[in-house]
Order: C-alpha cells, then structure tokens, then sequence
C-alpha cells in the first residue's frame, strides 16, 4: 500500500541569524588556519609531538568549519525553502533574510520531467515562463504570478467547435505542499487549467440561439457571460490545485471566438439578427412619428383627411421614414383629390 504524503504538516522553521555565525565561521577559520600554520613551524622546530597534535587538531576544525558553510542560506522577499533532513521534510523557510540552519539539511524542489521535453516546451511558452529553468530552482516564489493559457479548441453545449482561452493569477501559498505533494507544480497547474476550461466551456453554449422575446429564463452563455463563467472556473480550479498549496487569485477570458470552420457562417448569422434588431428600432420609430403626426394635424385643425387619405398619408410616411435611400418628393400643385 502506497503511503500517503496528504497528511505532511508544514512547519515553519526558526533559523539561527546567518550573520552571527558567519563571523564566528569566519573567526574560527582563521584560527584554525593559524593552528595548522603554528603546528608546521612546531614540527619544523623539532616538537613532532606537538606540533602534530595541533597541526591534526587545526585540521579537523577547518574541516568541520567548512562542513557547516551550507547551513547558509539567503531568502529573498517572496520567497520558501523547503528542506529535508536525510530524506525526512525538516522545515520551511518564508522570512526574507540571511539564515543558518542545519548545513545537512537539502533543499527539496519541482522535479525536471525529462521524458516529456516537448510538453515542458510547450507551457513554458503560455507560461511565460521557461519551465525548465523553474523545475531546477530550489527556492519557491510566493509572488503572484500571471498563467496565459493557450486558445483551446472545445465543444459548447450545442456541439459548435469554439476556441477559448484564459488568463489565470495564481502564487504559491504552502511550498511544502507544491514541492511535495506535486512532481512540477507549475505543470500541473497548466493541466488542470486546461482540464477546467474545457468541462466548464462545454457547459455553456457560445451565444443565445433563440431570438425569441418570449424567452424571459435568460441562459448563461460564454459571449454574455463571460465574467460569471470565468468565476466558476476560478471555483473549480482552486479545489483542484489545493492539494498543491496554490491559490487562484483570479480568472479571466481572454480570448472566446468560433473555430475557423465555422466562424463565417455564424457572423452572417449575428449580421442578420443585427440587421432584424436594428429594422425593429426603425420601424417601431416610425410608427411612433407616424401617430404623433396624425394626432397634432387633428388636435390644430390643420388639414381634415378621411380614412382613406390617413392610410395613404401613413403609408407615404412609412415608406420616407423606414426606405434605406432618400425620398425623392413629388409636388403636388393641384386640388388635394
């Protein structure tokens, strides 16, 4: 049965002051410089006995005083370090500064995944980022960092082929958790991007297909509702990448268009429910002036018309006010019948 790694309790690490040690490194590198230097001039002199022991003894120190020269580390702001002690998780360091800890202790950090080098190449291109240089850092930032996700083409909910793609702000609020629950927690986070967009984008279809006015249950489509869409793909993509101790800050859409293959025949399409949406207005305008007009002649008295004249005069209007070209008037110089 394979062990879980789920139940790793990140704990916070108190480092000794990395300048205070320095100094005292560098005080006893020095003496123990000056030990092996005494201890050769004692031999020369004749005191084997002597000068041996200090000369072995000024030896060990320096090698030890070496030994403890990797327990220094510089942090910068916005950065972890994880570590593990002889293969066991030690601790974790998020204070900027100069630290010492225990110079056994090995940084732990992504694993390079060189069986699949075209895939690497690939993110790190819609990362913005090169991957690869991320997967052999073995500090962890903690910034916010931008995702841009290449366009992918999906299937909406009424099976048109559309092409979508989004923009993900994320950083990394548990180290523990990115390097040791996750091989590459950026890669993971590109696959699990990916995996979102395309089971909440299928979902929804592109735009609103009926153009109906009856239709009063408005449905959520990816064109219209882009931004409430996008909020349920920061949902579903923060519980996926939980376990990797990143944090979604936000999503947006930045890029929602039909495929190739059936992007002309949709944009006749919105032309023609434009061009219906903007007759309607047109029409519903002239109508408006048309009765404005017949009820100020008969509330001044200006001309008295019979129903027959009143359709006649309402169809000439009709005609000046909805035609796509200028009317062209015709004068009438004689009596009104």
């Amino acid at each position: 049965m394979v062990a879980s790694v789920k139940n790793v309790e990140e704990k916070r690490l108190k480092t000794k002051n990395g300048f205070g040690i320095l100094f005292l490194l560098l005080l006893v590198f020095l003496l123990a410089s000056a030990g092996c230097v005494f201890g050769g001039i004692s031999i020369d002199k004749g005191s084997i006995v002597l000068g041996g022991v200090l000369l072995g003894l000024s030896s060990l120190v320096l090698v030890v005083d070496l030994v403890c020269v990797p327990g220094l580390k510089i942090i910068k702001p916005n950065e972890a370090l994880v570590l593990s002690l002889f293969g066991k998780y030690y601790g974790t360091i998020y204070e900027s500064g100069f630290h010492y800890v225990n110079p056994f202790c090995t940084a732990i950090y992504p694993k390079k995944r060189d069986d699949d080098a075209a895939v690497k190449v690939a993110d790190s291109k819609k990362n913005g980022q090169d991957l690869m240089a991320v997967s052999i850092q073995k500090k962890i930032s903690t910034k916010l960092s931008t995702f841009v996700n290449g366009a992918q083409k999906v299937n909406d909910k009424l099976g048109n082929p559309i092409e979508v793609g989004a923009i993900v702000i994320w950083k990394v609020v548990n180290a523990t958790k990115a390097v040791i629950n996750i091989d590459n927690y950026i890669e993971y986070l590109s696959n699990q991007t990916d995996s979102i967009i395309r089971n909440v984008a299928r979902l929804y279809p592109y735009d609103d297909m009926d153009d109906s006015e009856d239709n009063d249950a408005e449905e959520l489509t990816l064109r219209g509702s882009s931004s409430l869409i996008a909020e349920q793909m920061k949902k579903e993509l923060a519980d996926k990448v939980e376990e990797a101790g990143i944090e979604i800050v936000d999503v947006r859409i930045n890029q929602i268009a039909y495929a190739p293959e059936i992007a002309a025949a949709m944009l006749q399409r919105q032309q023609a429910v434009a061009i219906i949406a903007a007759r309607r207005k047109i029409v519903e305008g002239a109508v408006s002036m048309v009765e404005m007009a017949l009820d100020q002649l008969k509330a001044n008295s200006v001309v008295d018309l019979d129903e027959e004249r009143k359709a006649q005069m309402v169809s000439n209007l009709l005609v000046v006010l909805c035609g796509n070209k200028e009317a062209n008037p015709v004068l009438n110089a004689g009596s009104i019948y």
